[in-house]
């Protein structure tokens, strides 16, 4: 008989961890050997099931006492003596349904053997575009090649030449697991496996189709039309159902699933969705106030700016912004208006600045005012 591991070696623990520790490195080991993650992987299968046998003597506190003390030996009477199964240990799905209901988690029950040969659903497929800023905010359509996992054209997905018949296998009698009983210190424990002989499918191909070679699925590419609505954001994931890997056995086929990547603008600025960008102005603009044209996602509008309007100004344009997913509403845009001081006036142009600055009075120039004074009032304290 093959030497087992220590326990807590299994479990990536030392001696002593507590009841919290034990179980949270159960549940990490189980969900890393899952046979959702390692479809027929039978060394994945051995090691969930070395997982669970630690978890079931390290969970116990019982079991934990006479393991610490004795060893193995001390939990499996058949240790060293050639006995079947691994200790009395039962099914791995009664420990699964108990601490994780069944493994939702990854997307649907866990796979049995007594269900080995119903309707499965095919995985999904991940692939991504790339789209500009203005095709974000209007929506758009792409050409799309995708590589996934299609029903065989030949033989319509049956694995079967079309010239030959498919028969029931004689080992399962077309239910695709058989019953074997395990005999354990504490009794004959009955389980189901997967059929050997025909995979878990129930029917066994004496003529395999030579496209797919059995399988009833083919690796192909396939060009789709992806419809982009307008509003998606940089990030988001748009899901094309059906557009995954085929089903087997008569199953639906998986989803699609196609992150969006954004180009940046070079003009404006998205949050959410609200746009922002900066207009400069002249300083004659800030301080008489203009009509100035406006560029936005939808084209440019006319907005009036009214006198003495301060560098860093910001203004809303309601609706002005990008559409909501699914909805007839618009965020906003903002537009931030910057004051751009003139550079190398002429002689001239300095003159008639400084006679201008020159006539103001300080009540046109609050902040300064201000400013000034509260700087005196520190001075003399």
């Amino acid at each position: 008989m093959a030497e087992k591991r220590d326990y807590y070696e299994v479990l990536g623990l030392q001696k002593g961890a507590s009841e919290d520790e034990i179980k949270k490195a159960f549940k990490s080991m189980a969900r890393k050997y899952h046979p959702d993650l390692h479809p027929d992987d039978q060394e994945a299968a051995e090691k969930l099931k070395e997982v669970n046998e630690a978890y079931e003597v390290l969970s116990d506190s019982e079991k934990r006492a006479r393991y610490d003390q004795f060893g193995h030996a001390g939990v499996d009477p058949n240790y060293g003596g050639g006995g079947e199964g691994f200790g009395g240990f039962g099914d791995v799905g009664d420990i699964f349904d108990s601490i994780f209901g069944g493994f939702g988690g990854f997307g649907g029950s866990r796979s049995t053997a007594s269900n080995a040969n119903a309707p499965r659903r095919g995985g999904d497929v991940s692939s991504s575009v790339t789209i500009d800023f203005m095709e974000a905010c209007k929506g758009t359509k792409k050409k799309l090649r995708v590589t996934h996992m299609i029903k065989c054209t030949q033989c319509g997905g049956s694995g079967s030449d079309a010239n030959t018949t498919i028969a029931t296998c004689i080992e399962c009698n077309g239910q695709g697991s058989v019953r074997v009983n395990q005999r354990t210190p504490f009794g004959t424990i009955s389980t189901t496996k997967v059929c050997s002989r025909c995979g878990g499918k129930g029917k066994i191909v004496t003529n395999p189709c030579s496209k797919c070679r059995g399988s009833g699925r083919f690796r192909s590419m396939t060009d789709i039309e992806l419809k982009i609505p307008a509003g998606i954001d940089n990030g988001q994931i748009l899901r094309v159902s059906g557009q995954g890997n085929a089903g087997t056995n008569g199953g639906p086929g998986g989803d699609l699933n196609v992150t969006v990547s954004v180009r940046k603008h070079e003009l404006f600025l998205r949050s959410g969705n609200d746009i922002s960008c900066e207009i400069p102005i002249t300083y004659a603009q800030a301080v008489l106030g203009d009509k100035i044209t406006v560029p936005t996602i939808k084209g440019k509008v006319e907005y009036e700016i009214p006198e003495g309007t301060q560098s860093g100004t910001k203004f809303r344009l309601r609706g002005e912004g990008v559409k909501y997913l699914g909805r007839e509403t618009y965020g906003d845009q903002y537009v931030t208006v910057v004051v751009e001081v003139p550079r190398k006036l002429t002689k001239q142009q300095k003159e008639l600045l400084k006679k201008f600055d020159d006539a103001l009075e300080e009540k046109n120039q609050v902040k300064r005012q201000n400013f000034f004074e509260k700087l005196k009032r520190k001075m003399e304290q």
